[in-house]
């Protein structure tokens, strides 16, 4: 093989080592698959004297200076996996900007600059390519771009922070507390010390609203996902919803509403139990795609982690090869080619699960039904679970479809009824036969 692509590799972290090792390991596969040999030629490190063991072996000359690898002109490929937005957002737009096609797995910045970052690209008719970045080791990105290219995608959801997942496994399996589950993530190192980003939602925001401005062809941005965490959530809400016949999982769900437009959503759902995605458990992901053509689609796998996100890498940086080697960068740019509006409020309908902690005492139901009858909310079920002290009851309503806006209205309402003492829990619930 006459040619040979240089690769620059921006960060040898935990991922970064991981595609070192991967490209070294595969080397003689990759490279016939590949059509030539890749070289990781340069590396860029924090300090060349603190060079982790696992990777100063490798065959690589270590700097500590950005212009080493952005402005070196035998390298073809810069590959991003730095983390956070900056100066890893200022390096990318370097690297695009001298004509270097760019691999990277940074969700906070496709998330964020996903716009500006595609410009340069195709500005330079250079790859942007970014598989990596939402779930892990799950192939997502390209078949959206490729494989479903000829459908029209209704809706995309999927479990896309396996930190949630894994606790909501250990509350649902094992009946541990909330804190209890964190505390295990943690221990596993499955979640951070503090884990805002995780359990609060905002990581899975992120990679909705790249997945939705890919299925959808608009700019989705992080300000336009709605965004719930699992922080509410009680082992009880867990034990009620398998009562209904219902798991509980955090999900990003993207649908485009016909006539109203996008909405795009973070939140705990209550999901029927023959759902696919109700049987993804632990640290797994999953991606739930609707098309008109294709029907339903789903795609599994570890959504994080040193080899999985080093798999997803490896495999943008060979199609970045080939295309290299064919002389056709740039052929699949941004295809956010279209402007959609977003679903208003009082148009983005789910049912909903309320658990509620009222007076024990006539008349408290048709209060209650009286709330959201006022919103022109129809109730599918009403039960009565627990008696929390003589005077007291906890009553759990579902819902069928209802409006953002009326639900947030009828919130209000129960909050300030005087029968009322608490509203304790709220859950969307996707499940068809309530719309």
């Amino acid at each position: 093989m006459a040619k040979t692509v240089n690769v620059g590799l921006l960060g040898t972290g935990t991922v970064g080592g991981g595609v070192l090792m991967v490209l070294d390991k595969n080397k003689e596969d990759i490279a016939k698959r590949a059509g030539c040999e890749i070289v990781v030629k340069k590396a860029l490190v924090r300090d060349k004297k603190k060079i982790a063991k696992d990777v100063k072996d490798f065959p690589v000359i270590f700097t500590d200076k950005i212009e080493d690898i952005t402005d070196d002109p035998e390298i073809d490929i810069v590959v991003e996996l730095m983390g956070r937005e900056h100066p890893a957002k200022e390096y990318i737009l370097k690297a695009l900007a001298n004509g270097k096609n760019v691999v990277t797995a940074n969700k906070d910045i496709i998330a964020k600059y996903g716009e500006e970052l595609f410009a340069e690209a195709d500005k330079k008719g250079v790859d942007l390519q970014f598989e990596g970045a939402v779930g892990g080791g799950i192939p997502i990105i390209r078949p959206l771009k490729s494989c479903l290219a000829a459908n029209k995608i209704s809706s995309i959801m999927g479990i896309v922070n396996g930190t949630t997942n894994y606790m909501l496994t250990k509350m649902s399996f094992e009946g541990l507390s909330y804190a209890q589950a964190l505390k295990e993530a943690q221990e596993k190192g499955y979640a951070e010390s503090d884990p805002t980003a995780d359990v609060g939602g905002l990581d899975a925001a992120r990679k909705i609203a790249i997945l939705a401005s890919i299925a959808f062809n608009a700019r989705i941005s992080l300000d336009d996902v709605y965004v719930e965490g699992i922080e509410a959530i009680d082992t009880c809400d867990i034990v009620h919803a398998a009562d209904l016949g219902y798991v509980v999982k955090l999900l990003g769900v993207a649908k485009n509403v016909p006539g109203e437009g996008i909405s795009a959503n973070v939140y705990p759902v209550m999901l029927p139990k023959m759902h696919p995605l109700a049987s993804v458990n632990d640290v797994y992901n999953a991606v739930f795609v609707n098309g008109d053509a294709v029907g339903d689609a789903m795609f599994l796998g570890r959504g994080a982690g040193r080899m999985p996100t080093a798999s997803a890498v490896c495999g943008d940086i060979i199609d970045t090869a080939r295309n290299i080697l064919h002389d056709s960068t740039g052929r699949i740019s941004c295809t956010c080619y279209e402007k959609k509006k977003l679903c208003p409020p009082s148009k983005d309908m789910s049912p909903c699960y309320i658990r509620l902690l009222a007076k024990d005492r006539p008349g408290v139901l048709s209060a209650v039904a009286a709330v959201f009858g006022a919103q022109q909310m129809s109730l599918a079920n009403v039960v009565q679970k627990n008696r929390p002290t003589p005077d007291t009851a906890e009553l759990v309503v579902i819902t069928n479809s209802v409006s953002k806006e009326s639900l947030a209205l009828a919130l209000q309402t129960l909050k300030a009824l005087p029968v009322v003492e608490k509203v304790s829990s709220v859950l969307r619930v996707e499940d068809p036969s309530l719309a």
